[in-house]
């Protein structure tokens, strides 16, 4: 699928036969979204020039775990992107327990970066998180008072993928 520049799922089923080593082929750096529509999205603009990604589709799932830690065992560096608002901080954490990753501009700078430019957004509700990768994310989000999901900084995130250098 990688070579048609295809999605593909895979369930936990296939991942426990085959695990990751053997399954993917993945070296180097491994892009995690939260979102379908940036997988889609960079599957439609990049095809087969996009770089790895998983999509885990709002909470990570045992399948996706089980990838990413078996991916992140061949030493392959997990870039995570996510929901700028509550829930998807709650999920970047959550997925912080299990695998090692560093932001994929998913910090506080790119957060106000984010507000600047999106002049209106929707307001952030719930109950405030920790973000342990970049605590000023947190504050950030508390000041700004608005939530970004991952389609409004799309354009951001395919041009990261198209160049693969982060």
């Amino acid at each position: 699928m990688a070579e048609a520049g295809e999605p593909a799922v895979l369930t936990l089923r296939s991942l426990t036969r085959q695990p990751p080593g053997s399954a993917v082929a993945a070296t180097g750096t491994v892009y995690v979204c939260e979102n379908p529509a940036v997988l889609s999205a960079a599957a439609n603009t990049l095809g087969a020039a996009c770089p790895p990604m998983v999509c885990l589709q709002g909470q990570p799932s045992a399948a996706a775990l089980t990838l990413l830690r078996g991916l992140s065992a061949q030493e392959s560096e997990l870039l995570c992107h996510g929901d700028f608002d509550w829930g998807g901080v709650r999920i970047a954490t959550a997925l912080r327990r299990s695998v090692p990753w560093r932001p994929w501009r998913y910090t506080a700078a790119h957060y106000r970066a984010a507000v600047a430019r999106l002049g209106e957004a929707p307001e952030l509700t719930g109950m405030p998180a920790a973000t342990p990768w970049d605590p000023a994310l947190a504050v950030a989000l508390t000041e700004g008072g608005v939530r970004v999901e991952e389609e409004a900084v799309l354009d951001d995130l395919l041009a990261d993928l198209a160049r693969g250098d982060l």
